[in-house]
């Protein structure tokens, strides 16, 4: 039996909406790694700040101590497909209060080049920036509308963008200049701790294209223009100052002073700082990648605090601690160096 007019189109207009809504749905699947934690993002000390996450007309303030902008989403238990974007970036560190961080999701879109029609998923509302997700390419002259949506059983809810080709016979393409970085010092800094002094920002670099057409397909481009639109601006981050470790160890005579005061017998003498300018070059302050500090290289150096608050400054102090170790662990001076002579470390 015949069905009417209205039921037949009734079907036609689901069946073609859920073609187009399923084609979206497998585009805008949901990535979790999004909110994987970078392993090689160096360590900030955390503050607490509040923070605003606008998401799609609606806002969120939340206080946090989350160092960067993807930790402050990934708590808030936001999830983003693989083309929303995140405005700043979901590495930039949070630095401030009433810190802002918006949302932009992706939509489907369709973009109509002649006889051509591509889908998207996009978050953006540049034209310039539709083209070239669907792998078009806007020369200049060219312009690309937002048009009404003629079609829903080809289009869906999808967006419908329409590219006028205006005989462009040149192309501008903008190219981004990482920044650079730099890390300074500053003793005022607790040890371990960073600070963002400056954020950097990418720049821009802008190359004009004269354009070679057979048949009104490109066949090749000729540079034109090349020039820097926009600098780069330098990222700065302070650092804790390390102390210093002189360059030139203490001289013997120096060093057996201290070893005297620390009680280290005439007898003992020579293997006690013969291993101990194997080990640190008799400085106090010496440092190594391991953590191991000072005249023992203890690791960790805070060890020698059992022989006084000036474990790290006062080399009678790590004399002491590094004489106590040698005799508990191989009996004295003499056996410790021997063990030195054997394995280069004690």
């Amino acid at each position: 039996m015949r069905l009417p007019f209205r039921k037949t189109h009734l079907i036609l207009y689901i069946a073609g909406a859920t073609l187009v809504a399923g084609l979206f749905g497998v585009l805008s699947r949901t990535i979790p790694s999004t909110f994987a934690n970078d392993s090689e993002q160096p360590h900030y000390e955390s503050e607490t700040h509040f923070v605003t996450i606008y998401d799609q007309g609606k806002k969120l303030t939340i206080k946090t101590d989350a160092i960067t902008v993807r930790e402050a989403l990934e708590r808030a238990n936001y999830k983003l497909a693989e083309t929303d974007v995140v405005e700043p970036a979901l590495t930039m560190q949070i630095t401030e209060d009433n810190y802002r961080i918006n949302i932009y999701r992706a939509r489907p879109v369709l973009i109509i080049d002649g006889t051509t029609k591509k889908y998207v998923m996009t978050s953006s509302y540049d034209g310039a920036t539709i083209a070239k997700a669907a792998g078009l390419t806007l020369y200049d002259g060219d312009e690309i509308k937002l048009v009404p949506n003629e079609s829903f059983l080809e289009a869906g809810d999808a967006e419908t963008y329409k590219i006028t080709r205006n005989g462009g016979r040149t192309l501008t393409i903008e190219t981004p200049i990482a920044y650079s970085e730099e890390t300074i010092e500053d003793a005022s800094l607790a040890e371990g701790a960073s600070e963002v002094r400056q954020v950097g920002e990418e720049g821009t670099e802008t190359a004009i294209y004269q354009v070679n057409f057979v048949d009104g397909e490109e066949t090749s481009r000729e540079l034109v223009e090349k020039k820097v639109t926009k600098e780069p601006v330098k990222k700065i981050t302070a650092v804790h100052a390390k102390q210093s470790t002189p360059s030139v160890p203490p001289e013997w005579e120096t060093c057996a002073g201290w070893a005297r005061k620390a009680g280290v017998s005439e007898a003992d003498l020579y293997n006690a700082l013969t291993l101990i300018y194997h080990e640190s070059g008799c400085r106090v302050n010496a440092k190594n990648p391991s953590g191991a500090y000072g005249i023992p290289q203890a690791l960790p150096g805070s060890k020698m605090a059992e022989f006084g608050a000036d474990w790290e400054t006062n080399p009678v102090t790590q004399i002491k601690w590094m004489a106590k170790y040698v005799k508990d662990r191989y009996g004295g001076w003499q056996q410790a160096m021997a063990y030195w002579w054997g394995h280069h470390w004690y």
